[in-house]
C-alpha cells in the first residue's frame, strides 16, 4: 500500500499527536515529515504531501482542501506561544515585524490590527532579525517554543488568541490537519485514534519532555492548548478565513 505523506508541525504543540502517531501502527502507513508551520503548508501546496497540519490561512491558497481529523491546534483564550511583543502600547506602534514561520498567526495579528485595535502599523516581512525590535515603536509577531519564557521580557505582550477571542467571542484554530485530496475513510478513523491516543497520554510525554526555564510545559499542553476541533472552532476557522480574504 501506498504511504500517506504527512508533514507536522516540529513545534512542542504538536508533541501529543507525534507521540500517538510514533507509538501506534499508523507510522508505518505514512511517510512523515517534521517541519515549521510555513514549510508544512507549502508542501502541501506543493503537493509534496498528502496531508498536513497546516497553519489554517495557508488553506486560501490550495485550490482544493478538506479537513481530515476531529484535532487541531487551538485555544480557548490565551495560548501563550502566540504574541505581539513591543516596547510600546499597541495603539502606538508605527512597524510590526512579521514571524518568518507563521502565516496564520501573522494574518492573525493583522487581522486584530485592523478590526480590533483599528492601527494601521507598517507591516515588515524581511527584518534581518525579526525578533530584535530597531526602535521603541516597532513589535514584532512571534509564535511557537521561542517565545517560552519571554513574556516577562517586555513591557507590553499581547496573546493573539486571547485577542481574538476577545474581538470575536470563539475560539481560534491556529493550525488543523488538511488534505490536498480525498482520503480514505478508514485511514482517516485510524489516524484520528492514533491522535487521540496520544492526547491521552500526555501526562506520559510531560515526563519525557525536558524542562523549559520559566515556562510552564504542563499548563500549556494540558490546558492552553485546546485540540478539539469542534463546531465552535470550525465557525471561528470560517470567520477568521473571511477576515484574512478582507484585508
Amino acid at each position: 500500500m501506498k504511504k500517506i505523506r504527512i508533514s507536522a508541525v516540529s513545534y512542542t504543540n504538536t508533541k501529543p499527536f507525534l507521540y500517538g502517531i510514533q507509538h501506534t501502527d499508523i507510522i508505518n502507513k505514512i511517510d512523515l515529515s517534521l517541519d515549521i508551520p510555513a514549510d508544512c503548508a507549502q508542501k502541501l501546496i506543493d503537493d509534496r504531501v498528502d496531508i498536513g497540519l497546516i497553519p489554517v490561512a495557508a488553506i486560501l491558497n490550495l485550490p482544493h482542501w478538506e479537513i481530515v481529523s476531529d484535532y487541531c491546534i487551538g485555544a480557548v483564550g490565551a495560548v501563550n506561544s502566540v504574541f505581539i511583543f513591543s516596547n510600546c502600547d499597541i495603539h502606538d506602534i508605527t512597524k510590526l515585524q512579521l514571524d518568518p514561520q507563521s502565516r496564520s498567526s501573522n494574518n492573525l495579528a493583522r487581522v486584530l490590527l485592523k478590526n480590533f485595535w483599528k492601527v494601521d502599523p507598517e507591516l515588515i516581512t524581511n527584518a534581518k532579525d525579526y525578533s530584535i525590535a530597531d526602535d521603541a515603536t516597532t513589535a514584532f509577531v512571534q509564535i511557537g517554543d521561542r517565545t517560552f519564557g519571554k513574556k516577562d521580557k517586555y513591557p507590553f505582550v499581547y496573546d493573539l488568541a486571547e485577542k481574538w477571542q476577545k474581538f470575536t467571542g470563539l475560539p481560534f484554530v491556529f493550525a488543523a490537519w488538511i488534505a490536498n485530496k480525498s482520503i480514505s475513510q478508514d485511514f482517516i478513523e485510524e489516524f484520528n485514534k492514533a491522535l487521540k491516543i496520544g492526547l491521552d497520554h500526555r501526562a506520559e510525554l510531560l515526563k519525557e519532555l525536558p524542562a523549559v526555564a520559566d515556562f510552564d510545559l504542563e499548563d500549556y499542553l494540558m490546558y492552553k492548548l485546546d485540540f478539539d476541533l469542534t463546531d465552535s472552532k470550525k465557525k471561528a476557522l470560517h470567520l477568521f478565513l473571511d477576515y484574512v480574504k478582507a484585508l
